[in-house]
């Protein structure tokens, strides 16, 4: 082992063939009070009235909503708060119309994934010259919408959770039959769309926002954005750029959950943590790639098809997903730098530790520990959940030399149940 840097990690960096790395970040805005700056970065963008897009709950919630509202001032165009976790395409559609009649040349995006999601949709949306009809033919045939290259709205995302739509070039979108019969759906869809020209302008972590959020949806928010930055270091694309922001991410991220599952609701402990999300999504969602692998794609093949929350997913696998790929021979998994960054270096059997320290912080956040205890699978649809992970396109990022058959990973269900 060698010696650990200044910040106490280890350098250990894998073997690897010269590498590229793209990404172009957000202007990142960070502290408490924050968005009192939302107007200075509308100036800079040279935007003159923003469209705010949230939920019903944050658009009754004053605490959140008003400080919005006071950061934007006159540039306040209107409040779009019907966005939902079905991010579907016909909230986007009206959206874009709330949009159109406010005369807005900018959205904010309040909330959790699914109004950033719901904002990027509407965005791109915006931009696209083509019918409704057309794009939703589209969207019914592919799953995803083409994002034009130019003309979108720019966006400055306002995260209330923990999850990490704010540094992401993606967003999630659904679409469901017409009640009448009379659209061009038919049946659920799930699907998404991706690019570039997704990543918001601006990004504001503000802790007070965040301390507002009811514990049940941040502590399945935070597992989420914690396992990004177990993902992001052994991803086959991580770099050493990544490994430096998911290891110095991580360490956070373990301080500031654990501290938050003992009680600690001040706010230095809600600052550690949003350092350490900005931090492990810093350059995972990338022009074409992520560092997003295994643990993700078991996540979406648990939701996929079942009413599981995703941080709930994460929460029960992540464990016995680790320990699957730590006992593979030939796997790099660069289990020593996890270590270091997780504070369990020194330990005799690193692997073990990890897996403890992952475990720890995921009860600290009084999480589900089996997945018979949430409203998932049952194990005779383990099969097909392995299956869609399994084709999940997170696995092209797995760690080298992991290459799982569907029983294998249908025994980590079981693991897990």
């Amino acid at each position: 082992m060698t010696a650990p840097d200044s910040n106490g990690f280890a350098q250990k960096a894998r073997d690897r063939t010269p590498f590229r790395f793209e990404f172009t970040s957000p202007t990142i805005r960070f502290g408490r009070g924050c968005v009192a700056d939302l107007d200075a970065e509308l100036e800079r963008l040279d935007r003159e009235r923003a469209l705010v897009v949230c939920g019903s709950t944050v658009g009754s919630t004053p605490a959140v909503i008003d400080p919005v509202r006071t950061g934007l001032g006159a540039e306040l165009a209107g409040v779009f708060d019907e966005t939902t976790t079905k991010k579907r395409l016909g909230t986007a559609f009206d959206g874009l119309d709330r949009l159109r009649d406010t005369d807005a040349d900018a959205i904010v995006a309040v909330g959790g994934g699914s109004s950033l999601d719901v904002a990027k949709v509407i965005s791109a949306l915006a931009a696209d010259d083509r019918s409704r009809g057309d794009i939703v033919a589209e969207f019914s045939e592919t799953g995803t919408i083409t994002v034009p290259e130019s003309g979108l709205v720019p966006i400055l995302a306002v995260p209330t959770t923990l999850a990490g739509a704010d540094l992401s070039q993606a967003a999630g979108v659904t679409a469901a039959p017409a009640s009448d019969g009379s659209g061009r759906i038919d049946e659920e869809l799930g699907g998404g769309i991706g690019g570039r020209e997704l990543m918001p302008a601006a990004a504001f972590y503000d802790p007070d926002l965040v301390a507002t959020t009811p514990e049940s949806v941040l502590a399945g928010s935070a597992m989420n954005g914690f396992d990004k930055g177990l993902e992001t270091i052994y991803a086959a694309n991580a770099t050493p750029i990544t490994d430096a922001t998911a290891s110095r991410g991580l360490a956070a991220l373990e301080s500031g959950l654990r501290a938050y599952g003992r009680g600690e609701r001040d706010p230095e402990t809600f600052e550690t943590i949003l350092e350490g999300i900005v931090l492990v999504q810093y350059g995972i969602s990338r022009p074409g790639e992520t560092t997003l692998s295994i643990i993700h794609a078991f996540g979406h093949g648990l939701t996929r098809t079942n009413d599981v929350q995703q941080g709930a997913a994460h929460a029960v696998v992540a464990p016995h997903v680790l320990e699957f790929v730590f006992a593979r021979e030939g796997v790099d998994a660069r289990v020593d730098l996890l270590a270091d960054a997780l504070g369990v270096g020194a330990n005799a059997e690193p692997a073990a530790a990890v897996v403890d320290r992952v475990t720890a912080v995921r009860d600290a956040l009084s999480l589900p520990t089996r997945l018979r205890d949430v409203d998932g699978p049952e194990p005779d649809e383990f099969s097909a959940v392995a299956e869609a992970t399994l084709a999940d396109r997170m696995m092209a990022n797995a760690p080298p030399g992991l290459d799982p058959s569907v029983d294998e990973l249908v025994a980590v269900l079981e693991a897990a149940w």
